[in-house]
């Protein structure tokens, strides 16, 4: 699954990312908390705008659970190792890729799915990068979160061509990968789990 998703990304995960990562662990956690439960608040967020799509709202109203459960995991990790819960600001990048979504039905919702296909398909490369370069615990739960992330990726792609025109959903990738690239590669102040390459501020 890791070369599939490479190929959809098109593009990798900077060693500028990785060397502050295991810099900045905590802050790595914390933000990784806050993506798990953004993650299962967008699932719902589906449900409720996309109440007819029977196989749509059944597969997101599982996907929410399993985030959650993804979110209370990281809770018991940094709670074990003593890191406090506290406030931390979202980066740029779900919001940058919110932006290259079209406004109007039924192409936003397509767009929005094939945002979330991103999001997961950067999640999982960058627990790939950054496991093998942790500690046991850690990276033994980073590692095991792969298979989980790649399958949501699969599921976002395949809801986005289930209900989205073949052509228009790649002209959709190509256009959002080109953001998400952008937004990878570039400098960005702030170190999150989803950051460009981190600089000083």
């Amino acid at each position: 699954m890791l070369t599939e998703i490479n190929a959809f990304l098109g593009s990798e995960t900077p060693q500028g990312w990785i060397d502050a990562a295991l810099d900045q662990q905590e802050v790595m956690l914390l933000d990784h908390k806050n993506c798990e439960f953004k993650a299962a608040s967008t699932a719902l967020s589906l449900i409720a705008k996309y109440n007819t799509h029977t196989d749509l709202v059944v597969y997101m109203s599982r996907l929410a659970r399993e985030e959650l459960v993804h979110h209370e995991q990281v809770v018991r990790i940094m709670k074990k190792r003593k890191i406090e819960l506290r406030p931390l600001s979202a980066g740029r990048y779900a919001s940058g890729l919110r932006a290259g979504v079209r406004n109007h039905e039924p192409v936003k919702m397509v767009d929005t799915l094939v945002v979330g296909a991103f999001i997961e398909a950067r999640s999982c490369e960058r627990f790939a990068k950054i496991y093998p370069h942790l500690d046991e615990e850690l990276g033994k739960f980073y590692h095991g979160l792969l298979k989980s992330e790649a399958r949501h990726y699969q599921h976002y792609l395949k809801f986005a061509y289930q209900f989205g025109d073949a052509a228009d959903v790649e002209r959709s990738i190509e256009r959002i990968r080109a953001i998400e690239q952008e937004l990878i590669a570039s400098p960005d102040t702030e170190f999150r789990f989803h950051s460009g390459v981190p600089v000083a501020s």
